[in-house]
């Protein structure tokens, strides 16, 4: 890469969001741990140095705003969870005046990341989603009228303490009106507060579709792509661990139609699940970066790269369709998942290396997995407990070392 061009620093340890930009040849900085494998990727060849000590925001701002200005043009910033869109937009001033990104209206984002909160948008805007009521926690009688079985979900995403409700998964399927009182007893117990109850759409999770986009500042719609989940870990109202790219023209016009209601610009992830009748349902809008956009970068459209030719100032590569059937796959979480629902892993790996995208090894790219690999190696040695092991004798480790984990609760990407 020519040394004028801006560097695209991404805060957070997303492989899958560097690769994206790699694809482009864009060089990144990463706002990561110091024994994260993102450091080893050869898209990365910079490190925000983080305060040693300190914690809130202000230890990720001040370095920030350093590394920033030390650079020779103002770095690109992505984020890509809600932890760091969350910062970004409470940021935005600080941040402009010596990053360059794109974001969503700041109260637009606490609509969308808060669910009772998006639940009265949705109810504004007349958008499509399942009939919901808020649950209090400690409810006596929560009678909402609606149909069981019922979905429970935290009122922000991945809240810190969900997982002391014993729930692995994004949610609690309830089928009773007692189940309901329990889990509104626990959330008391908990301190978890709220939570949305909403109407249970039938169906697998592969029935949860979802469109993707980039609107510039001027409302188009400068790239855009489908997708369906294959496989979740659970497999109900589990995490993505196997993806791929379609072309459903119906969902692309429902997401194009709700990005214009609700005004966003920026990067949109929109959720859907498909009835039994082929409706769409939508069930949320994350307006950030995910793992999705190194798989559509993989298919033709790369919209985290789109997204730095705006703000660089150069062209935009022509629009073009999304190539149908690219897929993505968690190797280490997605070979659980396969053995859940009954696949072989003779089988799964047959499939797993057809995949064009892959969240851990990539042929163009193997020193991440290569560096997490031999730390591991390295670790069990010196602990004296696989002086002898080969490497498939740490490869069913690791299997096991996930399968236990998911029992636990633990999400993926926890490490």
């Amino acid at each position: 890469m020519p040394a004028q061009k801006a560097l695209a620093c991404v805060i957070g340890e997303s492989m899958d969001l560097v690769r994206a930009l790699g694809l482009a040849r864009i060089r990144c900085a990463v706002v990561a741990p110091p024994d994260a494998r993102i450091h080893h990727s050869r898209f990365v060849e910079n490190t925000v140095e983080l305060n040693s000590s300190g914690c809130g925001p202000e230890a990720l701002l001040d370095p920030l705003l350093r590394f920033a200005r030390a650079q020779p043009a103002p770095p690109v910033l992505y984020y890509v969870d809600d932890h760091s869109l969350g910062f970004v937009s409470r940021f935005r001033d600080q941040l402009a005046e010596v990053f360059r990104f794109v974001v969503a209206d700041a109260g637009l984002i606490d609509d969308l990341v808060d669910k009772v909160r998006f639940r009265e948008l949705a109810e504004r805007l007349r958008l499509p989603v399942p009939p919901s009521r808020l649950l209090s926690a400690g409810m006596l009688r929560p009678d909402f009228g609606l149909r069981f079985p019922l979905v429970v979900k935290p009122r922000t995403r991945r809240h810190a303490a969900w997982g002391l409700l014993g729930a692995g998964a994004k949610a609690l399927q309830v089928q009773t009106a007692d189940d309901l009182l329990r889990v509104s007893a626990r959330l008391m117990e908990s301190g978890l507060g709220d939570a949305l109850v909403q109407e249970l759409i039938p169906g697998p999770e592969t029935r949860i579709e979802s469109y993707h986009a980039y609107v510039d500042g001027n409302g188009e719609i400068a790239g855009e792509f489908t997708g369906r989940k294959i496989r979740t870990l659970p497999a109900t109202f589990g995490h993505s661990t196997a993806l791929e790219i379609t072309q459903q023209e119906d969902l692309a016009k429902l997401g194009r139609e709700i990005l214009d209601r609700v005004a966003l610009r920026g990067v949109a992830k929109l959720d859907f699940k498909r009835g039994p009748d082929g409706a769409l349902h939508l069930l949320e809008i994350n307006p950030r970066f995910t793992l999705w956009h190194h798989l559509g970068a993989r298919a033709g459209v790369n919209l985290a790269a789109l997204v730095y030719s705006d703000l660089v100032g150069s062209p935009r590569k022509p629009a073009v369709a999304a190539r149908a059937g690219v897929r993505w796959c968690h190797p280490k979480l997605d070979v659980v998942a396969a053995r859940e629902v009954g696949i072989s892993r003779f089988r799964w790996l047959w499939w797993a290396l057809g995949c064009e995208a892959k969240s851990a090894g990539s042929w163009d790219d193997p020193m991440p997995l290569v560096y997490w690999a031999l730390r591991r190696l390295f670790r069990r040695r010196k602990a004296g407990s696989v002086a002898d092991a080969t490497p498939a004798d740490l490869l069913d480790n690791e299997f096991s070392r996930v399968g236990v984990r998911h029992q636990a609760g633990l999400r993926p990407g926890d490490e």
